[in-house]
């Protein structure tokens, strides 16, 4: 088992020192950018913004464009290119838009890049920018989900640091002493539970996209949301720990933790858990990754033991929430299990959310595709970004098959 964290050991001393100054956003309207964009407009003076992205969210991009002053403005979609242009004409932004453009944008000179795009329309501009040499903070799941092998490679061969902006995997950064890695026993991580986690099957059989989105503790977007609700979140973040920490499969567990105090503990030989904790707001660990090796200030709500009063602690209930299962049992199967499982799970998550299927159909819809890769002679581990984006096509397409059917 490797002990050095991928990316790290290529950095030297002052490397490790220097600050990131030059930004850029891939995802720029999402609320991970939201939060990293209320960051970086407190220090003007600090950072320089150089570029930012959307997909579809143009007047969005334009507003953020206009009052945060990057040096290019990317939207996602090509047809939208002319009202870009037309809401940043006179303002000295340069724009794109398209594939293309996404791709020039994240490439460009920059100390580090927020990687917070959704989906695996994300790896190929994180890879990008990889590629280019800038630090990455990594809030794009599928990275590590769909490619996660051969993305780190990715990272140590170009010699950059990869950061983790999720909470859960940011907070195991922060107490994962790099020097004593091999007396790691375990890490934990932490789950709310979403808005179901004590509700019954047969409620959750019942459950409406609108109750599926009340998240109980954060604010996010729609699709992690949900995957919230299933726990299926957490089964990806499984995923995602074991390729950014040097552990077994079996050293990554995780707890239900309602209050959404602690998020994340590693176990070491000697008995002592270390944990680290703070208000439920995604802007302490995008403000962590931001002031990498050092810290710096950050306006989240600081956390008042004596008020919470409480944390407890529960195990995960498997049979309410397959979609952990499913992601644990990906994991330790390999053969690209895990690129099928999140490519099936996002058509599915998009199904429910659209009312083609129940929220318990998420969950069935991806097993069924694992079952139907595996049958058809899908299930190979990619060996590169490109045979993961492939197997996560060929992925979608099953999946919407056996949505269709399960639907009719």
């Amino acid at each position: 088992m490797t002990v050095d964290f991928p990316g790290r050991e290529t950095r030297d001393d002052t490397a490790r020192e220097r600050a990131f100054t030059r930004i850029s956003i891939l995802g720029a309207t999402g609320s991970i950018g939201a939060s990293t964009l209320d960051l970086i407009g407190r220090e003007p003076d600090r950072f320089d913004l150089v570029a930012v992205t959307a997909h579809r969210n143009v007047e969005a991009l334009i507003e953020i464009a206009r009052r945060h002053r990057p040096s290019f403005a990317v939207i996602g979609d090509e047809t939208l290119g002319g009202v870009l242009a037309e809401g940043l004409a006179g303002s000295g932004i340069t724009c794109g838009a398209g594939p293309s453009a996404m791709m020039e944008a994240a490439a460009m000179p920059a100390d580090l890049v927020m990687a917070a795009i959704t989906g695996a329309a994300g790896l190929e501009p994180t890879v990008a920018a990889v590629r280019a040499g800038a630090a990455i903070a990594l809030a794009n799941k599928e990275c590590l989900v769909c490619a996660g092998s051969a993305f780190m490679a990715e990272a140590e061969r170009a010699g950059v640091t990869v950061l983790p902006v999720d909470s859960e995997h940011n907070a195991i950064f922060q107490v994962f002493e790099e020097g004593n890695a091999r007396a790691v026993e375990k890490i934990v991580l932490t789950a709310s539970g979403g808005p179901f986690r004590t509700w019954t099957r047969e409620a959750m059989a019942a459950a409406l996209p609108e109750q599926a989105l009340k998240h109980p503790n954060w604010t996010m977007g729609r699709k992690i949301t949900i995957d919230s609700a299933t726990l299926m979140n957490k089964g990806l973040e499984v995923i995602e720990a074991f390729h950014l920490f040097p552990l077994e499969a079996e050293q990554i567990e995780v707890l239900v933790h309602p209050q959404s105090v602690v998020h994340g503990m590693v176990q070491y030989a000697d008995g002592s858990l270390l944990a680290q904790m703070g208000s439920p707001d995604m802007r302490t660990p995008i403000a962590h990754c931001l002031s990498w090796p050092k810290r710096s200030g950050a306006p989240s709500a600081r956390l008042d033991l004596a008020a919470v009063a409480t944390l407890t602690f529960e195990a995960p209930d498997y049979g309410r929430f397959p979609a952990l299962a499913l992601a644990r049992d990906a994991l330790l199967r390999g053969a690209g299990t895990a690129t099928v499982l999140n490519g099936a799970n996002e058509i599915a998550v998009y199904g429910f959310l659209d009312r083609a299927i129940g929220f318990l159909d998420i969950a069935a819809v991806v097993e069924k595709t694992i079952e139907e890769a595996d049958r058809c002679g899908l299930l190979a581990e990619p060996g590169s970004v490109a045979e993961a984006l492939l197997l996560d096509r060929e992925s979608r397409d099953l999946a919407r098959r056996i949505m269709r059917a399960r639907a009719a």
